[in-house]
């Protein structure tokens, strides 16, 4: 074999290498085998659209962060892709940037409903679940009072499972709900978050690391 015929060889097996067992991953996908998987890539917005509320701020990526800017009332983005409606966890990063009132509304998918999960709601410091039973983050078991800082990272996990909603706020568990026979909705301001969506309320916000997983056995 000559050295030209070799060398055309070898440039047909990477280019075949590159092509087929070195593929980038759709963002979110790999999160089902019950790794960590991005659900931003840190770059742009995609697998999310812009959520359908009345005069929001845009929210766009910058510097591997997400901004939600603040709106006339609500801003925010809504995933556009599969996810699963139990079972999984999701973890991030965020800020209240500018702004008094919830920089974090997790909107998530509880078998065939949907929740939110509130961070710094109603003046700034309600977290909590909405809704349970038609009882919203500020009204029912899972309400705390939690002082924020503006400009300070929180990390943030929620974990949905059967029966049992559950949150954590820098590693302190701050809801721990049985779900089991009860009613579980959101309010109707957040049904454009649905199946899942990261909303603020008249407040602009910095997000990063968003990740998820299935729980696996």
């Amino acid at each position: 074999m000559s050295l030209k015929t070799t060398r055309l060889l070898s440039c047909v097996c990477l280019a075949s290498w590159l092509s087929g067992c070195h593929q980038v991953t759709t963002t979110g996908k790999n999160g089902y085998n019950g790794n960590w998987a991005p659900l931003f890539d840190g770059t742009s917005l995609d697998g999310w659209k812009q959520s359908d509320f009345l005069n929001p701020g845009i929210t766009y990526a910058r510097d591997r962060k997400l901004i939600i800017p603040a709106g006339e009332v609500l801003s925010g983005i809504t995933w556009a892709r599969d996810f699963p409606k139990m079972d999984y966890e999701i973890r991030l990063e965020a800020m209240r940037a500018d702004g008094s009132d919830f920089f974090c509304g997790l909107t998530f998918p509880v078998n065939d409903s949907f929740a939110s999960l509130i961070l710094g709601g109603w003046g700034g410091t309600v977290c909590g679940i909405s809704c349970l039973d038609g009882e919203d983050a500020a009204n029912n078991e899972t309400t705390t009072s939690i002082l924020f800082k503006n400009r300070a990272w929180y990390t943030v996990r929620l974990r949905v499972t059967k029966d049992k909603l559950e949150a954590w706020l820098d590693n302190e568990k701050i809801v721990n709900a049985d779900t089991k026979d009860r009613r579980i909705d959101v309010r109707i301001e957040v049904e454009e978050s649905r199946p899942l969506g990261l909303a603020t309320f008249q407040t602009t916000a910095a997000l990063r690391n968003v990740r998820w997983r299935k729980l696996v056995e």
